[in-house]
């Protein structure tokens, strides 16, 4: 009960006639005085209480003739959140106002759905409005104990005289007795006998009763009888005993009450069981995705006690290991909760619009009614640059001294050349790295190797390569390469960093980019590190496919294993009529031969595996990363870093972009201007093995499952009988328009998003697919839409700018934008720049200094990726306006 409930509460008991100040009733409730005097104030501006003129303030109950029905009552407190239970609770209040002392009720319901608890809240109901006494009886007797001993049945309801057999010395009161002046619940009443049921006309017509042994004594007793059956009524209860009870209940099952009253119940039992334990809960989303998806026959009762048994099992953990709070994950559920899990696929849509697809987990308070929510993070550096940039911005903000800074440079050098923890030699690099990267370095190395007199390690070779990779990607995004210390670098490392200015030189003649001096830098260091500290051997993180059908992960796994030249990955088909549990059990102990203390990455297609994940971490006790709707792509890059000796966190970052990276790639393909174009401007390519029947056949199903604009969009079939045609025939295709994806088993285009056959023909890909034309439908539309409302800069090019800066923020946040939110920012940002370039005023944000000194590395993203906004605009675009942007980020899901 709330606080302010709970003083109001107290002000009922007392009556009107009782006047009480903020002190008195601050000091006999034990609470702040402070808190007190404010909801009494409150209470008396809502007119429920009145106060009396003087020092210090009184206050009392309004004096009223009215019933109490005009307060919130224990059905109204139900009411809210449980909307299938409103005609119940109507029919419930209806029972108790019947004149003149109410009707009798019949509940009905499945076995655990809830009726003893209902019935329970009809009493506290009869007793908030005034029609029962505060101290009125509620006696429960289970009729399910005496369904064989009538007599005895009959001596418990209605009592004993001395003397009435042997044995009753004195006289005993029976439960209808105990219950006049309230109410009696009669559970399992199909289980009461034809002469129990007999016994009650008599007392439910009249209200009077005897006891046993009694011959001239009549006794009378008002009381309501509820009655809960699981039972058909009309084969279990006599047609004589079911006329005398004219409201008839039915509470529906957990199934029917749906999953977000399903959520609500599950979120106050695990708030009882805080209370309970005195302590607060920490549920991982996981294990909310299990409870809710579970088969639960018993309902809630059932739900109840699988809750107290985690609870349990996690309590255990708490203790044994001193845990600051009681965390619930799924190893600490029951077996068959576990499997809810396989279950929520068929639900994946429904959970992640209730729970919320960003988060790690859920926080119950044992004194509070809301809950905390808390969302994955994840670390946004992807390369040297990022993690050098972040990690000095950081150290800065806390004061760090310049000299410390370039030791904590160093290191972060030294541990991405550790990262490569294999001997690779030049034939094993080309298969990874561009080969002009790989020949490109071979021609530094013979140079530096010449000029400073040391032989480079094979690990600083290779560290090198992939930083020269990385340089040219990061360029080719437009981002800019900056090092901090440039200066003190060139002091301190002369030799050295004269070697990485010609260095510099032959990157720029190879890639044919301009690289900034900065980059000299990043490769002195390479130069200068002492390689004995590199040459400790580490584990490496171990690449487990998982899919549905017969072929398909081995498919994948097959083909990255012999373009990387290698056995690495590791593959497990789900036929469809195999059971889960036992490839679960395969997949953990693949997972112990190929997973080490480094990780393990699981590829699944269908979120129904996507429960594997904590479940193998638990058994095999390494930490584990789940990526879903796996395609070869993601295979395939997923090896090669971990082949490369990247942490878990580097390879499952990398590859969950690997989708985001392709879209920007494709935004940045020069686009046909509408007017110019024949054909829709957009297309989805369905290519078959088996020739252009089965393709017509896959296009014709995406039209039939998808929704699109055909005048903006179109689905071609494509034969792969001949593939070097095939390709020929996707070129032509993406010369004239913008390919969203390809439906097919094969890889025909490494720059396009590819989806399998079988991830269309079971749907699980369609929602992936239906987002993006989605998306790009808006697109269009937008364009057309800011066209009316620009007046400085053309809508075309301005949108597609904000659209690659937006792409570019998610790849470095990790926190792709939902559908609504991306919309609005990519209109935010556009008409902001045209404001500025009209030499318009922009709002002020409130609160600036604070909002910023909270989200300091969000901003510093956030302003970086500005920054080629503002050069291509010649704009400048204030911090202000920047906390507006950051907020799209901060805000982006969040759970109703």
């Amino acid at each position: 009960m709330k606080r302010l409930d709970l003083i109001y509460q107290k002000f009922l008991d007392f009556g009107p006639g009782k006047k009480i100040s903020a002190s008195e009733l601050a000091e006999m409730l034990g609470l702040s005085r402070a808190n007190v005097s404010s909801d009494l104030n409150k209470l008396w501006k809502a007119g429920k209480i009145e106060k009396a003129d003087g020092r210090p303030t009184l206050f009392f109950a309004k004096q009223t003739s009215e019933t109490l029905y005009n307060t919130e009552t224990a059905l109204d407190r139900l009411a809210k959140g449980n909307k299938s239970l409103l005609t119940p609770i109507e029919q419930a209040k209806a029972a108790v106002l019947y004149p003149p002392r109410g009707m009798h009720c019949l509940i009905l319901g499945e076995t655990g759905v809830g009726k003893s608890g209902f019935a329970g809240l009809i009493h506290e109901f009869s007793i908030d409005i005034g029609r029962l006494d505060k101290d009125a009886p509620f006696v429960v007797f289970n009729c399910a104990d005496y369904a064989n001993n009538p007599q005895l049945l009959y001596s418990q309801l209605f009592g004993v005289k001395k003397g009435a057999y042997t044995g009753a010395e004195n006289d005993r009161r029976g439960l209808v007795e105990k219950a006049d002046g309230g109410i009696l619940f009669l559970d399992e009443v199909h289980r009461l006998p034809a002469e129990g049921q007999e016994i009650f006309f008599t007392f439910m017509d009249k209200g009077t009763f005897r006891r046993v042994g009694e011959t001239e004594v009549e006794r009378t007793a008002q009381v309501q009888i509820i009655s809960a059956t699981t039972e058909n009524p009309e084969s279990s209860l006599l047609k004589t005993f079911i006329r005398r009870i004219p409201m008839v209940i039915k509470l529906p099952s957990l199934v029917e009450r749906g999953m977000e009253e399903r959520f609500g119940i599950l979120i106050n039992i695990f708030r009882e069981e805080a209370f309970r334990l005195g302590r607060e809960i920490q549920i991982s989303a996981s294990a909310i995705h299990a409870f809710l998806s579970y088969h639960c026959p018993n309902n809630i009762g059932q739900l109840k006690t699988d809750v107290q048994l985690t609870c349990a099992s996690a309590y255990a953990d708490f203790i044994s290991l001193k845990k600051k709070q009681l965390e619930v994950s799924v190893q600490d559920l029951p077996h068959h909760v576990k499997q809810g899990l396989l279950l929520a696929k068929e639900r994946k849509a429904a959970l992640e619009e209730l729970v919320g697809r960003d988060h790690k987990s859920f926080v119950v308070q044992p004194t509070q009614d809301s809950i905390s929510i808390e969302r994955e993070t994840e670390d946004t550096a992807n390369s040297v640059y990022e993690k050098i940039e972040q990690k000095i911005q950081e150290l800065r903000n806390q004061g760090v001294s310049e000299e410390e800074l370039e030791f904590d440079i160093e290191n972060y050098f030294t541990r991405f050349i550790k990262g490569v923890n294999k001997r690779i030699n030049k034939e094993d690099m080309s298969r990874i790295i561009d080969p002009i990267i790989v020949n490109l370095v071979e021609e530094i190395v013979r140079y530096a190797e010449a000029r400073l007199g040391k032989i480079l390690s094979q690990k600083v070779i290779f560290g090198l390569a992939l930083h020269i990779q990385t340089s040219k990607e990061r360029l080719a995004h437009g981002k800019q390469i900056t090092n901090p210390h440039i200066n003190s670098v060139r002091i301190k490392y002369k030799k050295e960093f004269a070697v990485a200015l010609e260095c510099v030189r032959m990157i720029e003649e190879a890639i044919l980019m301009d690289l900034p001096i900065d980059e000299a830098g990043y490769l002195t260091m390479f130069f200068v590190l002492d390689d004995e500290s590199l040459q400790q051997e580490r584990e490496t993180v171990g690449v487990l496919v998982i899919t549905h059908g017969s072929g398909g992960a081995t498919a994948m796994v097959d083909v990255t294993n012999r373009l990387l030249v290698t056995d690495y990955a590791k593959a497990i088909d789900l036929p469809l009529e195999e059971e889960y549990m036992k490839v679960l059990e395969q997949a953990i102990k693949l997972a112990r031969e190929v997973g080490s203390s480094a990780g393990l990455l699981l590829l699944v297609d269908m979120g129904s595996l996507l429960g594997f994940g904590e479940i193998i971490e638990k058994e095999v006790g390494i930490p584990v990363k789940v990526i879903p709707m796996v395609s070869t792509p993601h295979v395939i890059e997923a090896t090669r870093k971990a082949m490369l000796g990247h942490t878990l966190e580097d390879v499952y970052r990398d590859v969950s972009s690997l989708s985001s990276l392709t879209v920007m790639q494709n935004e940045e393909q020069p686009k046909q201007e509408p007017a110019q174009e024949l054909a829709p401007a957009l297309a989805i390519v369905a290519a078959c093995l088996s020739g252009e029947g089965s393709a017509l056949f896959l296009k014709r199903m995406l039209e039939n499952r998808l929704r699109y604009d055909s005048q903006l969009v179109e689905i071609i079939p494509l034969q792969l009988i001949d593939k070097a045609q095939a390709r020929n025939q996707l070129k032509q295709i993406k010369n004239e328009r913008k390919v969203l994806c390809i439906v097919s088993n094969y890889m025909l285009d490494k720059e396009l998003r590819c989806y399998g056959m079988d991830d269309v023909l079971n749907g699980e890909a369609l929602q992936d697919i239906q987002q993006m034309i989605d998306l790009e439908e808006a697109f269009m539309k937008m364009v057309e839409t800011l066209g009316e409302h620009l007046t400085m800069v053309d809508s075309r090019r301005v949108l597609g700018d904000v659209r690659a800066c937006i792409g570019r923020m998610e790849e470095r946040l990790h926190n792709v934008l939902v559908f609504d939110t991306r919309i609005g920012a990519y209109l935010h940002v556009c008409c902001l720049i045209d404001r500025l370039k009209a030499g318009l005023p922009t709002v002020d944000y409130a609160e600036k200094e604070s909002f910023l000194a909270e989200n300091r590395r969000l901003y510093s993203i956030v302003r970086h990726e500005l920054q080629l906004i503002e050069d291509q605009y010649e704009i400048s675009i204030r911090e202000d306006d920047v906390c507006f942007i950051m907020n799209f980020f901060l805000h982006n899901k969040t759970l109703v």
